[in-house]
């Protein structure tokens, strides 16, 4: 089976071959990035490099189409849009909400954590589950709110 990476190699060059410049281009760009993160990091590419680098684009993407909405540039927001829905493809599924709001119920739970100060504590239990690398931690992070006194 194919690694993340190895797939998107692989698309970059069919997307070149069917001369689609713009996912080509953010496929490019894209390995350039993950390939500068294996540089800085003195680590191999693998998957997990693969995935958190490809999080950290579709995150500054989406922080950047909110502004450029925000600044009525709706040509630059598109263009973000569908960037996005390219790098998306390679990510997995995030968790379902119910799913992840037994998580934190849980976590609380053991935690022990009986105010928003203590917030940190459930963070932590969460980051050491199994399934952490499909949590939303910015939505998870607004259920403790919530949850918690």
């Amino acid at each position: 089976m194919a690694t993340v990476y190895e797939t998107l190699r692989a698309d970059i060059i069919t997307a070149t071959k069917a001369r689609d410049s713009a996912r080509s281009l953010a496929l490019r760009t894209m390995d350039a990035a993950i390939q500068r993160a294996a540089m800085d990091t003195s680590k191999p590419i693998d998957d997990a490099l693969t995935l958190l680098t490809i999080r950290k684009a579709v995150k500054n993407l989406s922080d950047a189409r909110v502004e450029f909405e925000k600044g009525g540039r709706a040509d630059l927001a598109a263009a973000n849009t569908a960037e996005i829905s390219h790098l998306e493809k390679y990510l997995p599924k995030a968790l379902d909400s119910a799913v992840v709001e037994a998580l934190i119920a849980e976590a609380i739970a053991t935690s022990g954590a009986a105010s928003k100060k203590e917030m940190g504590k459930v963070i932590a239990l969460l980051k050491q589950h199994p399934t952490a690398a499909l949590i939303d931690f910015g939505a998870a992070s607004k259920l403790i709110q919530a949850k918690l006194p």
